[in-house]
């Protein structure tokens, strides 16, 4: 059978259908079979294993793996390799649910023993380990049973299988987990740090899965905060290394994993993107991650070509992302991404590519982008980049809805020439639809471009967001549990409320509404910065001509006002006196009323005590008011 299977699918599937799969197991099961008949047991079913998934998913369904695992207790090495290889070949498909290695917590601890056995013990279990965790919690089941002390040593072992097998054990225990990071940092392998270690792993003599993979390694660590950024290691090491993978000498895959490491590792970190911006003529090289394989590609190995053209989008994705995290803080390093050959074209078709992985990487760049000026102005305007966007935001998934809708929001600002055509396009239902989603992220990305939209609008655009959005949802999301919510829904109001005539003409259809939900802020338990955006509000309703009436008679209001003159933190203060200076104002109608009716409820007190406030905005506002009683 062995003979027969061995680097032949068909035969496989064959002994499969025929029912061997239950066969084997029994026998390999039987203690009374001699030890010889069990190793070759699971030797056939360990090159079954490398079959199709369909195989794999045959041999778990058969309860391959409770069987090898048991097999694992008994003392000979032999038999112990045959079901540690088979386990491996089994665990490393896709299609294996990985659950079923922690569903008897004594197979952990028990692999662990199996570490110091031999060289083949090692290779397997490390590999093992680095398939099947995947979740937080696997990496803490693994940290807690000693991962890191038992495998470390490993790292120095004479077999390069075992060495890479480890390594590859520490990124994934490492990726965005602090514990096992920090940890990593302070552990010694012959008396040299881990992360020395993984430095010289990193050198150009080794082979380039080694370089790529101790990388990601010191990558992880830093993002977790075990490793600061300005380090040797980092700066002068990883991200040279990593800046190496991305030229074309490297085959796809490390092209692709090089630049999507290297994004990670200088995405928060602004230092490290102007370094990588200048290293290597990084932008220049990654556009030929777009031109590549073309039809005249050197490559003479057919698989090859034939696996590389499947795989193009890959590279594409992986470009993006990085044009994404290295332009997203500085201007410069923008400048010289939209200068790269054809980049805004190849961004616009990225939107529309049928790989969804490369319409987010896309849309994540042109985000990252979005956030200069100077680019909305030229670039983006050049290329009527909202086009495609806002194709791009019917019926999309929500990752994607997030950045692309992230990404509109900076094509309303005020400033942006986009702003005019999309507002023709009807994009107000497309926003108020997002602020009704589940998705906080979302609702604060349509309320957003709906405030940036209301800034300095015309009256008519305002009250097609009002009609739109509909007061009822305007109020739900003035109590929406987010922060961020509340926040961007009161700037909607402030810029809605701008300019008299809106703030009249606003105040006279929904002012009862908008008074309410002021009263409730102002009464609820919320922090500094919603209370003042809420009192701006209060001061542009007293800025109107009729809306100020709605302040006037409401006498809790007045005297909320006079709390907050008299609050201990200085922006609710000024917010407050800014109120009452609108109310009081002498070259309006009805000054002299409002005046007398404030002095009465014991205005002019709270303001003379400003004057001598410590705060030379907060004095020289309530000195301002003041004179509109001596005038």
């Amino acid at each position: 059978m062995k003979n027969a299977v061995i680097g032949n699918n068909k035969q496989k599937a064959n002994l499969i259908v025929l029912g061997a799969v239950p066969r084997l197991l029994y026998l390999l099961q039987q203690s009374s079979s001699s030890l010889e008949l069990r190793s070759e047991c699971a030797v056939v079913l360990g090159s079954l294993a490398m079959g199709t998934e369909n195989n794999i998913k045959s041999l778990v369904d058969c309860h391959i793996i409770p069987a090898l695992l048991q097999g694992l207790l008994c003392p000979d090495l032999v038999f112990i390799e045959a079901c540690l290889r088979c386990l491996r070949t089994v665990f490393i498909s896709p299609v294996t649910p990985v659950q079923l290695l922690y569903t008897d917590p004594t197979v952990i601890p028990h692999l662990m023993s199996l570490l110091s056995r031999s060289q083949r013990t090692q290779e397997y279990t490390t590999q093992i380990f680095s398939h099947c965790c995947k979740t937080p919690e696997h990496q803490t089941v693994l940290f807690n049973h000693g991962a890191i002390q038992n495998i470390a040593p490993l790292l120095i072992s004479p077999s390069y299988k075992v060495r890479m097998q480890a390594l590859k054990c520490f990124s994934v225990l490492a990726y965005e987990n602090t514990q096992v990071s920090m940890t990593l940092v302070n552990v010694l392998v012959d008396g040299e740090r881990l992360s020395q270690v993984f430095v010289r792993m990193m050198q150009r003599d080794q082979p380039i899965d080694m370089q790529l993979t101790a990388a990601k390694c010191l990558t992880y660590m830093c993002r977790a905060g075990a490793i600061r950024t300005d380090e040797s290691c980092i700066v002068l090491k990883t991200l040279p290394c990593l800046v190496r993978m991305c030229s074309k000498e490297h085959l796809l895959e490390e092209r692709v994993e090089g630049a999507e490491t290297l994004a990670y590792l200088m995405e928060p970190d602004v230092e490290l993107q102007r370094i990588a911006s200048t290293t290597d003529h990084l932008v220049a090289m990654l556009a030929d991650y777009f031109k590549y394989p073309s039809s005249v590609s050197a490559i003479t190995d057919i698989k090859r070509l034939d696996h590389d053209l499947k795989h193009a989008h890959e590279l594409r994705q992986a470009a993006f992302k990085l044009y994404a995290s290295l332009g997203s803080n500085d201007e410069d390093i923008r400048k010289k991404i939209t200068e790269t050959e054809n980049m805004m074209d190849r961004i616009v078709s990225g939107l529309s590519e049928s790989s969804i992985k490369v319409r987010l990487a896309a849309v994540r760049c042109l985000h990252s982008l979005s956030r200069s000026v100077q680019q909305l102005r030229t670039s983006f305007h050049d290329h009527a980049v909202w086009k495609p966007l806002m194709k791009l935001l019917q019926n999309a998934p929500d990752e994607i809805l997030v950045m692309a809708s992230s990404t509109l929001c900076n094509l309303l600002l005020e400033f942006s020439p986009s702003k005019e055509p999309i507002l023709e396009s009807g994009v107000i239902e497309l926003l108020c639809s997002l602020t009704q989603s589940d998705s906080p992220a979302l609702r604060v990305n349509g309320i957003w471009a709906l405030m940036n939209m209301a800034f300095q609008a015309d009256q008519k655009v305002k009250v097609e967001i009002v009609r739109c959005l509909g007061t009822e949802q305007l109020f739900r999301l003035l109590s929406d549990p987010d922060t961020n919510v509340l926040m961007k829904t009161l700037g909607l109001l402030r810029n809605l409320l701008s300019t008299r005539p809106h703030i009249d003409q606003i105040m006279s259809s929904h002012g009862k509404q908008i008074m309410q939900a002021v009263t409730l802020i102002l009464e609820a338990e919320h922090s500094i910065e919603v209370k003042e955006q809420t009192l701006c509000i209060l001061s542009n309703i007293a800025d109107g001509n009729t809306a100020k009436d709605l302040i006037m008679t409401n006498d809790d209001m007045l005297q909320k006002i006079k709390y907050y003159m008299g609050h201990s933190n200085v922006k609710l203060q000024l917010a407050a006196t800014f109120c009452v200076s609108n109310l009081i104002w002498n070259e309006e109608d009805g000054s002299q009323e409002r005046q007398d009716k404030l002095k009465e409820m014991g205005f002019i007190d709270a303001l003379h005590k400003l004057t001598q406030a410590s705060d030379a905005n907060l004095s020289d506002r309530a000195k301002t008011a003041m004179q509109q009683y001596l005038a």
